[in-house]
């Protein structure tokens, strides 16, 4: 990682700092960026977040990228292995979360399931909203998701180079903080925060995206210049 110069002295960072990036350039910069209810009828901060916004599309498309790059890696190696299996097994989540994403297409081609959308919290064809997962599983699942993938995994298994290296933590460990204090909020004496799901969520994405791209690109890219 390069050194970061500052007026106490030189931070040399382990890990990507692009996660603390941008969430000041959200926080910092769009948050406050003016006119946005001139020329789309609400804030830009709002509209980055928004249902079927910016963030959700650039999420469909990261997991999208990523289901493909690990199949892709997956496919490499003659001899299966179970960093193999892993790199299938992203692929397959992969595919899922993006079609869940823009709900399988529903608002692209205005195919629906009528039995799912008339259970699910948002009338869409999408099984993350169905009640009991929502409002049971899905947030403490994702927390366990992002610990296991910013922590757990290259800490307890570094020999396995199909989960996302110390390199890319904070992507994931962000995540699992503003969920947890997200959900414990309901539970404290002041009003509970406000949704900005949106805006850590796409931190997951990218972070699974780059480990996924840094992964094909010196397995097949290095490989070809050889």
């Amino acid at each position: 990682m390069n050194k970061i110069n500052t007026p106490w002295g030189k931070i040399i960072p382990e890990v990507s700092l692009i996660p603390i990036y941008y969430l000041l350039f959200i926080y910092c910069f769009v948050y406050i960026l003016p006119y946005g209810k001139f020329f789309i009828g609400i804030s830009w901060f709002d509209w980055l977040k928004s249902e079927d916004g910016p963030l959700e599309w650039m999420q469909f498309i990261e997991y999208a990228l990523s289901s493909l790059l690990a199949f892709l890696i997956f496919l490499r190696p003659k001899k299966k292995n179970i960093n193999s299996f892993i790199w299938l097994l992203i692929a397959f989540l992969s595919f899922l979360i993006a079609g869940e994403e823009i709900s399988w297409g529903e608002r692209i081609f205005g195919f629906s399931i009528e039995s799912i959308t008339e259970l699910s919290i948002q009338d869409e064809t999408n099984f993350h909203n169905l009640p009991f997962f929502h409002n049971y599983v899905l947030d403490p699942a994702l927390q366990i998701i992002c610990i296991f993938l910013g922590w757990i995994g290259w800490r307890k298994w570094p020999y396995l180079t199909s989960l996302p290296s110390r390199k890319f933590s904070l992507f994931f460990l962000s995540v699992s903080l503003y969920f947890f204090y997200y959900e414990i909020s309901w539970f404290s004496t002041v009003a509970h925060i406000r949704n900005d799901q949106e805006i850590f969520e796409f931190l997951l994405s990218t972070g699974l995206f780059l480990h996924c791209w840094e992964s094909f690109k010196n397995l097949f890219i290095t490989e070809y210049k050889r």
